[in-house]
């Protein structure tokens, strides 16, 4: 009696790829890179700096509804980089440097205050007019209005929420004020901030920001 070949076993680990996801799930990854290209090249072309705003407006044009397929803040932001590396001229590199030499410069002026640079400057997806941010650090905001002062730099103040680990919610005061075209953020954080610093809003991680040396760093870098 001839004996059959046995066939193969398909285990559930086999029915995976190589990096982990199901073949069916390549589908919804598809369309989660599809909806965060598209909602960079909104950001990009017409300077919707706000992620919600731009990736409800892809989610209009692409017709993807279903909100398990939708880009976190932080895909989007990654897919702004690559875009603006792949398509940016080099005027583009330039005004960026521009911008980062802008922020070393600031960040000497008030270097008293352990200047941290965040935002889309650090990002590598700035442009001119969403300009700089920095968080400074101060036992009392007064410190950094009497250096504004001291300079003879008019500003604007409000206060902003900012979320921290833990979910804890925290008012701190923003300075703005504008160096030739650029617009300046300076938002005023207590001493302890340093090692706890506010979570950032694209990667919900604490924001640590680069200090000086790191900014001058990429630059050196080109960037």
């Amino acid at each position: 009696m001839s004996k059959k070949a046995a066939r193969p076993i398909r285990s559930r680990a086999h029915s995976r790829r190589a990096d982990g996801r199901r073949p069916a799930d390549t589908r919804s990854t598809s369309r989660r890179q599809h909806l965060a290209y598209e909602s960079a090249r909104i950001m990009s072309e017409q300077g919707a700096p706000e992620f919600e705003r731009a990736r409800r407006k892809a989610v209009a044009r692409t017709g993807i509804t279903d909100r398990r397929d939708w880009p976190s803040n932080e895909e989007i932001q990654e897919a702004l980089v690559l875009q603006r590396r792949l398509f940016a001229d080099g005027g583009a590199y330039r005004r960026l440097r521009a911008l980062r030499r802008q922020c070393l410069e600031a960040m000497h002026s008030f270097e008293v205050f352990t200047p941290r640079l965040v935002g889309p400057v650090l990002a590598g997806t700035a442009t001119p007019d969403l300009g700089i941010e920095l968080h400074l650090f101060a036992e009392n905001p007064e410190e950094v209005v009497m250096a504004l002062i001291e300079r003879s730099i008019p500003w604007r103040e409000h206060d902003a929420s900012f979320r921290y680990a833990g979910g804890v919610m925290k008012t701190h005061p923003i300075l703005t004020f504008v160096a030739g075209s650029t617009p300046v953020q300076l938002a005023v954080l207590p001493p302890q901030a340093r090692h706890n610093p506010p979570l950032s809003p694209v990667t919900d991680r604490p924001d640590r920001g680069a200090d000086a040396t790191e900014v001058r760093r990429l630059i050196d870098e080109g960037g």
